[in-house]
């Protein structure tokens, strides 16, 4: 080990004035009507308006004409698969343009900007504000007290980790979050090192998101991903898209929902909101959508109320019931008799709800249920598609079985056109996963692991986010690194979370922008900053997953923002190269250095990656998904089971109601791109809330007036101060808001039964107009 100490002082600093959500200021809120359709011209205008402003029309151009193409680089955004042949065209949707404008910027984070701003006055700004800031250039330091980033070189930088992580008593007082950006090969090195280091302490985003997905798929079916492939879209005959908003959060799926319609499929959406791209879609490479009226997506509109998917899918079924005791062939007896396990048991279950009381429960008119009935008694080619809608929940693990409930009694698994389809939100995140990056212990690559890199794995199972951030907080965990991200305003309970990281010896954070968790950092902080996707990487290449569990090359063709940005296996290879120096059976800087090296390395250890670099090339390769085979040898008597799925328990008081939170189209994540809500009508604000109009007359409150929201758990009142109230389509009791403004309403131990998710989609409030008479 490298013994020279980077020198600082190490005392009681003084406390930071950090404020945690930023100032509140509205700006000059405009709402319109919510548009009919996704995409068309307004579309291709936005996203020149945005890449024109951040980095130059021509320059953008050129950068787009590579993304998602076979030798070019992998969008950033969102994990939607690219076709077998990309379109020459572009690739890309407009929310994807937004996306590489944002890493494409021509502004920069340098040693002027962390002079001139203290992280005391950075932390007032907003984070559409924070974000705009631009690129961070080199590697800089917030020592103990101090609420100005320094400079500092990598080596030095590299060396404070390293001191810190030898000054734990426990590798466990370590937290080594990533990011649904990382690569493949980042990945798989960062959660290496972080075994070696001794501790399985690795959440991860998915842990925030579709846990719940892995966590029911893997019960039901044997693995924790979604069975179709893109193709399968094109002859699906029913696709079911439930809690999901394509049009803004995956955009390109559009052209596959497209291409089922003109198919001869149909589609049924299940939401509480009727969103923009689910109601008609103008494709913007065609001539119908540009001048024409585009394509009509959804033939069934089932606007559920927020969290009764479960009952409105058992309502579903009861009628389909019906129909098979009429005499009809509804279900595939064959496929449930030899594929399944527990129908029995369901069907028990199934039979004690009454139709009026789920009717009732899921507030969907019952004649949609019929349309709906009546297009699945007749079809097996039938897909389900969900994203946060359904797993955000108390309840997100059943949400999900019961769609795979419904996909087992019509046989709607293994074969063309059918299947599960939990639609992953950042560009690798299913990736990380596949690689190794998991708070859980697993046995067989635990063995793998030692076989490949001769240590022991550490066998305790770690922290995942929610519980790694109640570790910070109670002090705990001393050190938190995390491999691209901005967590604080990603996750739950945004106070609560603040004083976790702040409660820390030291914060890393691995960054390509500035972000709010730079600001709510530890007594001392780093930013380490890295390459963003579409800039060059010495000739390398790395790999990333998307969500139809199809792995593929990335390679970037700008050059770098700066000379003094690392890729991302280089940094972890530092990192632990200067913790272990010598004393490791590793070699950490040529895994680093030497791409091919390291994936030849993975492939000893991960099953499917045999022959990796070759297979990555091109169109890339598909990994093992034992449901498309319909071999379910893991899972109890062989077979894939059937659940019995509770109903939600929501008991409102008087004026509660039920609050969701979600994207504004100009978002990603955490990332503002501006402040319009095209499709829903909404420019120039974010601080809104979306109503039932009549709610609001039981209220006596009018549009735009001026309310706070309260929750209150575990006898804790929380507020998030300053909405404008929006009268909207949303089904009475319920309510919409977008993320993170309204994170700070949710408990960090408020979760998902099993999977840990933050219940971010169904949450008590009550409204408070009081300090704005």
């Amino acid at each position: 080990m490298d013994t020279r100490e980077f020198s600082y002082t190490m005392g009681s600093p003084k406390k930071r004035n950090i404020s945690v959500t930023g100032t509140i200021e509205f700006s000059n809120l405009k709402v319109t009507e919510p548009k009919d359709y996704a995409a068309g011209v307004p579309g291709i205008k936005a996203a020149l308006e945005h890449v024109s402003k951040e980095s130059g029309l021509f320059r953008s151009l050129k950068t787009l004409s590579h993304m998602n193409q076979k030798e070019g680089f992998d969008c950033p955004g969102c994990a939607w698969p690219d076709p077998e042949t990309p379109s020459k065209l572009g690739e890309y949707c407009e929310n994807g343009a937004k996306a590489i404008a944002e890493e494409t910027t021509f502004e920069r984070v340098d040693r002027d900007f962390f002079k001139k701003f203290s992280v005391e006055e950075i932390s007032t700004w907003s984070d559409y504000q924070i974000g705009k800031s631009g690129r961070i250039t080199e590697p800089f330091i917030l020592k103990p007290g101090a609420v100005h980033y320094e400079q500092i070189s990598w080596s030095d930088a590299f060396q404070v980790i390293s001191q810190h992580l030898h000054r734990l008593n426990s590798p466990d007082e370590a937290i080594f979050y990533t990011s649904g950006r990382s690569s493949n090969e980042a990945a798989f090195l960062y959660g290496l090192f972080s075994r070696a280091f001794g501790t399985n302490n690795m959440p991860d985003c998915s842990n925030m998101c579709h846990e719940s997905s892995g966590v029911a798929l893997s019960e039901t079916l044997g693995i924790g991903k979604g069975s179709v492939l893109l193709e399968d879209f094109y002859s699906a005959e029913v696709v079911m898209i439930m809690g999901q908003n394509p049009g803004t959060n995956h955009p390109r799926m559009l052209t596959a929902l497209q291409k089922c319609k003109e198919n001869g499929g149909k589609i049924i959406t299940v939401n509480p909101l009727m969103e923009s791209g689910l109601s008609r879609f103008k494709n913007p490479q065609e001539v119908n959508g540009i001048l024409g009226a585009g394509t009509q997506l959804t033939d069934v509109f089932l606007q559920v109320k927020i969290n009764q998917d479960v009952s409105l899918l058992k309502l579903i079924m009861k009628r389909l019931i019906v129909l098979e005791e009429k005499g009809e062939k509804v279900f595939d007896h064959e496929f449930i008799n030899e594929k399944t396990n527990g129908y029995q048991s369901f069907l028990d279950d199934l039979q004690q709800y009454s139709e009026d009381e789920l009717l009732d429960l899921c507030g969907v008119d019952s004649n949609y249920v019929d349309e709906t009935v009546a297009l699945l008694a007749k079809k097996s080619k039938i897909i389900i598609c969900w994203a946060m809608g359904l797993t955000q929940h108390k309840n997100g693990v059943e949400n999900i079985k019961e769609c795979v409930n419904l996909l087992l009694l019509k046989g709607s698994l293994g074969k063309e056109g059918a299947g599960t389809c939990p639609v992953r939100g950042h560009s690798n995140v299913q990736g990380d996963r596949s690689v190794g990056i998991m708070h859980y212990v697993s046995k067989s690559l635990n063995k793998s692991l030692k076989e490949a890199f001769d240590f022991d794995p550490p066998e305790k199972e770690g922290f995942d986010t929610v519980k790694g951030i109640k570790a910070m907080y109670e002090g705990k965990a001393k050190v938190f690194i995390a491999l691209g991200g901005n967590l604080v305003s990603a996750a739950s309970d945004t106070e609560y979370t603040a004083t976790a990281f702040q409660n820390c010896d030291l914060t890393v954070s691995v960054s390509t922008k500035l972000n709010r968790t730079h600001l709510t950092a530890g007594k001392t902080a780093l930013i380490l900053p890295t390459l963003g996707r579409s800039e060059m990487d010495k000739e390398r290449f790395v790999t990333v997953e998307n969500s139809m569990g199809k792995v593929h090359q990335s390679q970037g063709r700008l050059k770098p923002a700066s000379e003094h940005l690392m890729s991302e296996p280089e940094i972890v290879a530092n990192i632990a190269s200067a913790y272990f120096g010598a004393d490791t059976s590793v070699d950490w800087k040529t895994l680093g250095e030497d791409y091919n090296v390291l994936r030849q390395k993975m492939s000893e250890v991960l099953i499917g990656y045999h022959n990796y670099s070759k297979k990555s090339k091109g169109s890339g390769f598909y990994l093992p998904n034992n449901v498309r085979e319909t071999d379910f040898s893991k899972l109890p008597g062989e077979k894939a089971q059937f659940s019995v799925c509770k109903l939600p328990q929501h008991d409102l008081k008087t004026n509660e109601f039920i609050l969701m939170t979600v994207r504004s189209h100009d978002q990603f994540n955490t990332t503002i791109y501006g402040m319009n809500d095209r499709y829903r009508g909404i420019y120039g604000e974010r601080r809104v809330i979306f109503m039932n109009p009549k709610d609001m007359e039981s209220l006596q409150l009018k549009a735009k007036q001026v309310v706070d929201l309260i929750s209150n758990y575990s006898n804790k009142e929380r507020r998030a101060e300053q909405f404008k109230i929006i009268p909207y389509d949303i089904p009475s009791g319920n309510l919409c808001a977008y993320f993170p403004e309204t994170n700070v309403l949710i408990p960090n131990d408020l979760y998902a039964d099993k999977s840990y998710t933050p219940v971010s989609k169904s949450l008590i409030v009550k409204i408070d107009a009081s300090n704005y008479v």
